[in-house]
């Protein structure tokens, strides 16, 4: 770490200084992260209490919602708490901490989309040899490559962060430590790291969704001699996987890919990929799928079963006692 860091603390600017429009941003953002804690929860809890966990799509899918509740939980829990806070400031070592963590979770899920794609992939297009291809194995593999990207690209972005020296001012115009603002709190020439970033985050989420766009062009292609209703059956599985392709990278892009600049717009297509989006995704994934909603009904079913047979027993032991 530089010497010249006297920086102990860094203030976060949030989304807004208006007291009553904070209000109403507490307010929205606290529903919006008890509905991503309990959607993604659901969707990870009837998959893996279900059949469903033996299937390549919904192994991937718990592990997105995993990734989804640990990368929102880095970012949104410290945007609510400020929001109300009348000290909105954050650690030197907790901002580090933060901004590691962020782009681990980031960068994971965007490797479990890439995963996800491929496995759609290899179901259009070579369902004769998909069980062998998209074998238990290989999934635990490419969960594991998943992580490691992620760990090797936020570990990355880190390292750009951590040895830059920031001698004040110690104020974020952001809800969350990012290289960007970072950089433009560091008391030196950043032109040369910017362009590691965009090599970094820019280039590894373009050339990503270049790949998923490629993947689904080759799908789309392959279908085009199916029948009506395969085709359909074909598409419909990878429709919502697309949507939540474009939530997720679209605002990325924007903020990643263009040179080290801050903008106001970007804590706005920020909150799209950390809390949007991931709030989205389980209902993106269940309202037009009919195996996950039948698993979350076996769920539901499971537990009211046996807290009304619990129920039953208590009134029983009751009327026993009184008699």
């Amino acid at each position: 770490m530089d010497s010249r860091t006297n920086i102990t603390e860094f203030v976060l600017l949030g989304l807004s200084q208006t007291k009553e429009i904070q209000i109403i941003c507490f307010v929205l953002f606290l529903l919006c992260y008890i509905a991503i804690l309990f959607g993604n929860l659901l969707i990870m809890i009837s998959i893996t209490c279900s059949h469903l966990i033996n299937q390549p799509m919904y192994f991937f899918l718990s592990y997105l919602s995993f990734s989804d509740l640990c990368y929102t939980s880095t970012v949104t829990p410290k945007l609510i708490i400020n929001l109300v806070a009348t000290k909105k400031s954050i650690s030197y070592n907790g901002c580090m901490t933060q901004l590691f963590t962020m782009h681990f979770f980031g960068g994971t899920e965007v490797f479990i989309l890439t995963g996800m794609a491929y496995d759609r992939y290899v179901a259009i297009c070579k369902p004769l040899h998909y069980t062998i291809i998209m074998s238990r194995q290989k999934c635990d593999a490419m969960i594991a490559a998943s992580c490691a990207g992620g760990f090797l690209h936020s570990f990355g972005q880190f390292l750009l962060a951590v040895f830059l020296p920031y001698c004040g001012p110690n104020e974020i115009d952001h809800y969350f430590c990012d290289v960007y603002p970072l950089l433009k709190l560091a008391c030196t020439d950043t032109r040369k790291i910017g362009f590691l970033v965009i090599a970094n985050s820019g280039l590894m989420g373009l050339v990503t969704f270049v790949v998923l766009l490629i993947s689904y062009a080759v799908i789309i292609y392959t279908v085009r001699s199916y029948s009506a209703e395969n085709r359909r059956k074909a598409l419909s599985t990878c429709s919502s996987h697309v949507t939540v392709v474009v939530l997720f990278f679209a605002p990325l892009l924007f903020i990643y890919i263009r040179p080290a600049t801050t903008l106001p717009e970007d804590k706005v297509f920020a909150l799209f990929y950390t809390i949007i989006a991931p709030m989205l995704n389980p209902l993106i994934y269940t309202l037009r799928n009919k195996e996950m909603k039948n698993a979350i009904k076996r769920l539901c079913y499971r537990i009211t079963g046996k807290e009304g047979n619990r129920l039953k027993g208590m009134t029983a032991f009751h009327h026993q006692t009184v008699s």
